[in-house]
């Protein structure tokens, strides 16, 4: 068993993959309440509004209010804080972050027409989410370990020594065999040790005495999307709308996690066997993942009275192409004097882990009411259905996997949206605004509780980050003003979100649950709109 832990470059070349996992899926699928000052402080309720720069990318059918032109801009400021919580103890982290958040435009033409009497064409630019976020904590009790779980699949599966030696002449493991890559990783960083050299009698570093654990997690990246929208109004009752949109992701994750253990399974000083004492490793991983999509979009608002309005829309998937990038490396140091840092020289360098795959959103559905009371006040409710477990990851072929899709229908349910909004003109030139919006867990009660095995490798076990984050409902309550005068008009919105989320450095396994931590995001957004009417 003697190996030697150097910071050696492995020569081979690059190998192109096609890998995906279920939760990656997610990570880059999500949405959230952004727009217009006007939108957001009314909690996003305008499937049945329209007439704002926002619906050309929620219902297309509110680009046939417009009876004129219209040119606008967003700015936002995010004030960002998530607490992370495990057995009682707790740390939080805090960050300010400003973006454009909206622009567009809306061009309104006279058909002087009594059936169709205007056609309106529009672009816009909105950020449809974004994944910055950075978490820290400790966990105080560890009664398990990532090696465990490691060596448990590695020794189930047969792997030997030989096989997984990253440092053998002429061999390199990550490309030259179908182990997994994790499994590579810990035996190379004496995570996982067998009993001999040719034995598959792997052990972890946990023997049923605690340790203790720390994580430091950071998330960056957007969803943002160009809207091109056409649409018009027959005769000022219906009003209809269709739309092409092109969206753009970058998400990158960048992951620390270290265990330690004062009484450990360790390797013997000699090279030979195992034996007991302290030991900590040191993993870290990073994953990036960026690509366009599209989708279409269609939608009417219909005007039976003055005073109601009904709205629905339909938006396809957003049909993605992808590229993912990986790497990981582990830092070991235990009593017997054995010390190491043994990089995936595999994703760092040339041979990093990298492929291109496809991925379909959940389709959407919404529809909402509004009522016009008098000139003076407006109540808006929408509703919309995405359903989660209807995800597709496929590969470059645009072939699916089918145990990915498995995880999906398992891991997954539909996501239920509610927004409510109000508006209220106190003045002819000012407006006071306030809105709620609900997002349920897109997850399982069983996935969220972490009763559900996770896979996170991929279906060529290539993917190199274990943890995970699972989100709960999330909640917006939101509020603002606006003020016009002649063609110039300007909105301010103050958006509170709250979210709870589990985040697990691992997947359970045989019965033994992972450490995990409560998140708690509390953010806070100061958004304000500018733009002119012609």
């Amino acid at each position: 068993m003697k190996r030697h832990i150097l910071a050696a470059a492995l020569a081979a070349l690059p190998m192109a993959l096609c890998a995906q996992t279920a939760l990656d899926a997610y990570s880059v699928g999500q949405s959230e309440l952004r727009g217009t000052a006007r939108f957001m402080s009314m909690g996003g309720a305008f499937t049945a509004l329209g007439g704002d720069l926002s619906t050309l990318g929620q219902n297309p059918g509110g680009i046939g209010i417009y009876r004129n032109s219209e040119i606008g801009a967003t700015l936002g400021i995010d004030i960002q804080s998530v607490t992370s919580k495990a057995q009682g103890y707790s740390e939080n982290e805090r960050q300010t972050k400003a973006a454009c958040n909206n622009f567009g435009y809306v061009g309104a033409v006279s058909l002087n027409n009594s059936v169709m009497p205007f056609f309106q064409w529009g672009v816009s630019y909105g950020r449809a989410a974004s994944f910055n976020r950075r978490y820290r904590g400790a966990i105080p009790s560890l009664n398990g370990s990532l090696t465990n779980y490691v060596a448990g699949y590695t020794a189930a599966e047969g792997w030997t020594p030989a096989e997984l030696n990253g440092y053998a002449e002429d061999y390199n493991p990550f490309q030259d065999s179908y182990a997994p890559w994790m499994s590579i990783l810990m035996y190379n960083a004496y995570g996982i040790n067998p009993g001999t050299d040719a034995s598959t009698d792997y052990q972890g570093l946990y023997n049923g005495n605690a340790g203790t654990a720390t994580f430091d997690v950071v998330e960056q990246g957007y969803v943002d999307e160009y809207n091109i929208n056409f649409g018009g109004n027959i005769m000022n009752m219906v009003y209809w709308g269709m739309g092409f949109g092109i969206t753009d992701i970058e998400y990158t994750n960048s992951t620390y996690y270290g265990e330690a253990f004062n009484d450990a399974t360790i390797p013997a000083k000699t090279g030979q066997g195992r034996t007991s004492g302290s030991a900590a490793l040191g993993y870290e991983s990073w994953k990036h993942i960026y690509g366009t999509g599209f989708n279409f979009k269609i939608g009417a608002i219909i005007k039976p009275v003055n005073e109601l309005r009904i709205g629905v829309a339909v938006h396809t998937p957003t049909y993605y192409n992808l590229n993912y990038q990986g790497w990981a490396q582990t830092e070991f140091r235990c009593e017997s004097g054995i010390m190491g840092y043994y990089p995936n020289t595999s994703t760092t360098g040339s041979t990093e882990d990298w492929f291109s795959w496809k991925y379909r959103t959940p389709w959407r559905l919404m529809a909402g009411v509004a009522g016009v009371i008098g000139k003076k006040s407006i109540i808006s409710v929408d509703y919309e259905y995405r359903p989660y477990d209807q995800m597709q990851v496929l590969d470059d072929n645009g072939v699916k996997y089918d145990d990915v899709q498995g995880d999906i229908k398992t891991y997954y349910k539909n996501q239920s949206i509610l927004r409510v909004g109000a508006e209220y003109r106190v003045t002819p030139n000012f407006s006071l605004r306030a809105g709620y919006s609900y997002m349920s867990s897109p997850f399982t009660q069983e996935t969220y509780e972490g009763r559900e095995m996770m896979y996170t490798s991929g279906p060529d076990d290539t993917e190199t980050q274990p943890s995970f984050t699972m989100d709960n409902a999330t909640h917006y309550v939101t509020c603002g003003l606006g003020y016009h005068y002649k063609w110039f008009y300007a909105d301010a919105a103050y958006v509170w979100r709250h979210r709870e989320s589990h985040w697990a450095a691992y997947t359970g396994y045989d019965g033994n649950p992972a450490p995990m931590a409560t998140l708690t995001d509390n953010n806070s957004q100061i958004v304000l709109s500018l733009g002119f009417k012609f």
